[in-house]
This record gives structure tokens, C-alpha cells and sequence, in this order.
């Protein structure tokens, strides 16, 4: 599996969420975007040519659907993120996100419920 651009990420986690859809669909999610037409169709057929989306034929148009789900393409990207920047330790992720004050102490306790459940 293939590392996205920010823009194909940023793409096909409109598609993940609308599961199905047409480029004009796909753009009109992308409100804080000024992207062309254009330029969105050929993002969308690199995913095609990348085999992270599918689409149906209607006529001359295509509707598009994700290939690779979400939850394999983050397994496979976050495990590759926390082996570069903190060497494979998730102790390390969760102390980060502490000292940036990105998770709260709350958040955490809800962690610690998550784990001792399974």
C-alpha cells in the first residue's frame, strides 16, 4: 500500500466518509478548498491508478468508492509513524501529546478504560 499525498489523503477521507461519490460530490465536501474540477478528476483517478478507489461506470461519468478502508490504511500508516518519530514506542506518542497539551488528563483516564476492557 502506497503513502498518499496530503491532498489524496485529504480526498479520499471524503470518500471514506460519503462511501460512494461523484467528483462533483467530492468537491462540493471540499468547501475550504479553491480546487479546479480539473485537477480533483485527476486526483481521483491517481487513487484509481494507486488501487485505493473503484468506481461504476454511469455513462461518461464515474462514481467512485473506496478500495482500501480506512481503518488498514491508518493501521499501516500510524504504525509507520510511531516507528520513525518515537521509535516504536507508544508511550512516547501518548507523553508527546501531553507536553503539546494535545490530550487531556480526561482523555487519558478514557484510555486507560479502553485498555483495561480488553
Amino acid at each position: 500500500m502506497e503513502k498518499l499525498t496530503n491532498k489524496e489523503e485529504q480526498i479520499m477521507q471524503v470518500i471514506w466518509r460519503l462511501e460512494k461519490a461523484f467528483v462533483k460530490e467530492i468537491m462540493a465536501e471540499l468547501t475550504d478548498e479553491e480546487l479546479h474540477y480539473n485537477t480533483l478528476s485527476t486526483i481521483v483517478r491517481n487513487l484509481e491508478e494507486k488501487k485505493y478507489v473503484g468506481y461504476r461506470a454511469f455513462g461518461k461519468t464515474h462514481q467512485y468508492f473506496p478500495l482500501v478502508k480506512l481503518t488498514d490504511y491508518r493501521s499501516k500508516f500510524m504504525t509507520k509513524a510511531v516507528d520513525s518519530f518515537f521509535e516504536g514506542s507508544y508511550l512516547d506518542v501518548v507523553s508527546f501529546f501531553a507536553q503539546e497539551e494535545k490530550i487531556s488528563a480526561k482523555e487519558l483516564e478514557e484510555i486507560l478504560r479502553m485498555i483495561e476492557k480488553k
